[in-house]
């Protein structure tokens, strides 16, 4: 038979396991700590993107080197920055930046942001030779940097000779690092260039081509001295080669188009001298499509246009060119000192006044527009500051003293400020032009005998001015 066990009514009950206990009270405070951690941010949560990588100084130089290439330059040194702020003790880093920046400044317009483009450009070789003061590489591009810097119209001459003497030292200590430095040769051939020293630039250029004629800068530096020997159709070849090197650099076409004009301007054979002309505006014409391709707004190219159909008699083209221009920058005064000049040449002196009188005086957004010719859909309308008198800029208030002399009337009497502006002149230290002396005199005469008469047309002389290639 089956004899079930009895129930034990007054059974044991088991007692609570301390290890257990422990075990869920610190599960509970993980989980409390780690919802607070994430809520803190100091845990981050699965399955969250993966953060963007931390980019190499060597990649940022690589596009820095692209972007040069392309043409776009601003670029390229936005590239070479970010690259020097990741790798701050990399003096190769910098003195390539300084290159570009060098590069850059000839395709500015204002003095002013040449000027500060151009120190930029000098502080980086600077910094670059600081941090490595053996490197023949940091060398050359310094010396280069205070060459460019050495220009006699944005400083004053005894500046600009000091910056020479130590370009010139520059490009010595950098020979003297590496003989075989081919920048080094090139850049001392430009300084000497600027020296006046013409017979040693050749002889360091020569050098250059047989140890590396596959540098844009060293085809650029010989076109350079080509040109100051007055060798405008050789110097075209060596742009040519240049370009080939690195064809979206728009500034060594502006250059080869400056020398077909120089040499148009001075052929004695009208066919031919139009011949060259029309190539000077292929050249310029070229770089305005690749700056259109760029997305690239610059003014330069229809200067150089304007300029060239001016020289050809052909003002109302020149006009729409810089017209074309303000629409690019409509508060930039030295646009409206060149459209100035072109309404001078045009014989249209009452606009001539308006737009010489923002370059020089500057003008609010509203007399601008009556100062480019009336606003068109493209204009916008701005202020305009005026322009400081310097050497590249005395064309301009020569022509507005001109013009505001020769149309002033009882009426409209305009001597007061034409005077004015002739004794700024006078006063200045770049008053040696014996054009604008004699023009200055004929100022006075007007104003000063007879302003009721004075409706003859402007006296100004026929010169051109420096500001544009």
């Amino acid at each position: 038979m089956n004899i079930y066990q009895k129930r034990g009514l007054f059974r044991r009950r088991n007692e609570p396991n301390v290890y257990r206990m422990f075990f869920w009270i610190t599960l509970i405070l993980g989980g409390v700590w780690l919802i607070r951690s994430v809520k803190n941010g100091e845990i981050k949560p699965l399955f969250q993107p993966t953060p963007t990588p931390t980019r190499f100084s060597l990649s940022y130089a690589l596009e820095g080197d692209a972007n040069f290439t392309a043409g776009k330059l601003e670029d390229a040194i936005t590239a070479y920055r970010e690259a020097a702020k990741v790798d701050p003790n990399n003096a190769q880093l910098l003195a390539q930046l300084a290159r570009i920046q060098i590069y850059s400044s000839a395709m500015l317009v204002k003095d002013e942001t040449i000027k500060a483009r151009l120190a930029e450009a000098l502080n980086s070789a600077e910094q670059a030779v600081k941090l490595a003061p053996d490197n023949s590489f940091a060398h050359s591009i310094y010396a280069f940097a205070l060459d460019w810097n050495a220009n006699p119209t944005l400083i004053d001459e005894r500046e600009a000779q000091k910056f020479l003497t130590k370009a010139e030292q520059e490009a010595v200590r950098a020979l003297q690092l590496d003989n075989t430095n081919t920048l080094a040769l090139a850049f001392y051939a430009e300084i000497l260039v600027d020296q006046q020293k013409w017979t040693q630039a050749e002889q360091y250029i020569q050098q250059a081509l047989e140890r590396d004629s596959s540098l844009m800068d060293v085809h650029r530096v010989y076109a350079y001295v080509l040109e100051s020997l007055g060798e405008y159709a050789l110097a075209i070849e060596s742009y040519d080669r240049a370009i080939a090197i690195t064809p979206n650099l728009t500034f060594l076409y502006l250059r080869a188009g400056a020398n077909y004009r120089r040499l148009a301007f001075e052929s004695p054979n009208e066919t031919v001298q139009t011949e060259l002309y029309e190539k000077s505006l292929e050249y310029f014409a070229q770089t305005a499509r690749i700056n259109d391709q760029l997305k690239v707004y610059d003014p330069v190219p229809y200067i150089s246009i304007a300029k060239t159909y001016s020289q050809m008699g052909q003002f109302y083209i020149a006009i729409r060119n810089v017209q074309k221009t303000i629409e690019f920058q409509p508060d930039n005064p030295v646009l409206y000192g060149e459209l100035g000049v072109l309404y001078h040449k045009n014989r249209n002196y009452e606009t001539g006044i308006l737009a010489l009188g923002c370059a020089v005086r500057g003008c609010t957004a509203e007399e601008s527009c009556p100062a480019r010719g009336d606003c068109g859909p493209n204009d916008v309308p701005a202020a305009v500051q005026g322009l400081p008198l310097s050497a590249s800029t005395i064309y301009y208030y020569d022509i507005y003293a001109s013009e505001l002399a020769a149309l002033s009337t009882p009426k409209k009497n305009y001597c007061e400020e034409a005077l004015a502006i002739a004794s700024e002149i006078q006063a200045s230290e770049f008053d040696s032009d014996p054009n604008i002396a004699a023009d200055l005199v004929v100022v006075r005469n007007i104003c000063t005998f007879a302003p009721e008469t004075a409706t003859q047309a402007p006296p100004a002389q026929e010169s051109t001015p420096t500001a544009m290639p």
